[in-house]
């Protein structure tokens, strides 16, 4: 919290400090991006600290005091309701956009009878999602660009994609893959992280800087805005129907802060990895406070999309 103290009140000494200190992992190619959840993966900090769902949680309308981890798994279980997802029978094929290690695909084909494919850039999140997932379960996971998805045309009766947007240098080719993957009819649920929109106000100096950091120490590209992503959802040469949105960042802010203090909760997740990991944790910190900051004020929206079958 000083870091975000220091911030709102006109010093970003300390914080920016603590990010001189911290591994840069600006965007260069999806190599890049591979690199960084291959990484995350492998050391297994994430892991024990917030348990199989890498993705925000959510404390409910309005929000209020929730477990962490049971705010991820919640989350999973909303946006499914939200987007119409629930409305597709049992056995029904859906993709998993930016699967991580494999938790939301896991509820889709567990809670739902959903039959899942989860695809990631990274090949330590697939081998993790793979061993995390129990053979009964009607889900796999592969290696796969979702700015090139190895699949056939309207393959697919659900897309899925949370937090995997921020990633993508072209918004309009992966609005357009999630689309062609997805039959006429079928359901679409996606949320992200997204910059407020330059029509509701263009950013001032501090603004800028914390955007940066954002893109910069966690390999983002660019961030859509909510106004922008569903443009390029509507105007994509794949039309599933009209696309509704909605701004879930009040329901899904308080994962910020718990983020953090989930290393409070659960020291022995930590202690437990080595020294490497502690200071790893809080490196991370900073990146953590500054989300929290830039969604607390507006910088930041969390946005969520879905097709609405009403033409």
């Amino acid at each position: 919290m000083l870091a975000t103290f220091a911030l709102i009140g006109g010093s970003a000494a300390t914080i920016a400090l603590l990010l001189w200190l911290k591994r840069n992992r600006r965007y260069e190619s999806a190599a890049s991006v591979a690199a960084a959840y291959d990484a995350w993966t492998d050391d297994r900090l994430l892991e024990r600290l917030w348990g199989e769902h890498v993705h925000l949680g959510h404390y409910g309308t309005p929000p209020g005091p929730r477990d962490f981890r049971e705010a991820k798994a919640h989350f999973v279980h909303e946006l499914v309701h939200w987007s119409g997802l629930d409305q597709l029978p049992p056995g029904s094929r859906v993709l998993d956009v930016g699967c991580g290690i494999g938790g939301s695909a896991r509820i889709l084909a567990r809670d739902y009878g959903f039959d899942v494919l989860g695809i990631s850039i990274s090949p330590a999140q697939i081998q993790r999602a793979t061993e995390l997932t129990p053979t009964e379960l009607s889900c796999r996971f592969a290696v796969m660009d979702a700015l090139n998805l190895q699949l056939p045309d309207q393959n697919f009766d659900g897309v899925w994609s949370v937090e995997a947007g921020p990633h993508m240098p072209d918004k309009q080719r992966y609005a357009d893959e999630l689309l062609r993957v997805l039959r006429q009819g079928g359901q679409l649920a996606v949320a992200d992280w997204n910059r407020r929109d330059p029509a509701d106000g263009a950013m001032n100096r501090r603004e800028r800087w914390v955007m940066r950091q954002l893109l910069e120490q966690w390999a983002h590209p660019e961030f859509a805005s909510i106004a922008s992503f569903q443009h390029n959802l509507s105007n994509s040469p794949h039309d599933r129907g009209p696309i509704d949105t909605a701004d879930w960042t009040a329901e899904t802010l308080p994962s910020w802060i718990d983020s953090i203090a989930e290393g409070v909760r659960r020291p022995g997740a930590v202690l437990g990895l080595g020294p490497k990991a502690v200071i790893q944790g809080f490196r991370e910190t900073p990146t953590l406070l500054l989300m929290h900051w830039a969604f607390a004020t507006g910088l930041m929206q969390f946005g969520v999309f879905k097709i609405n079958p009403q033409r």
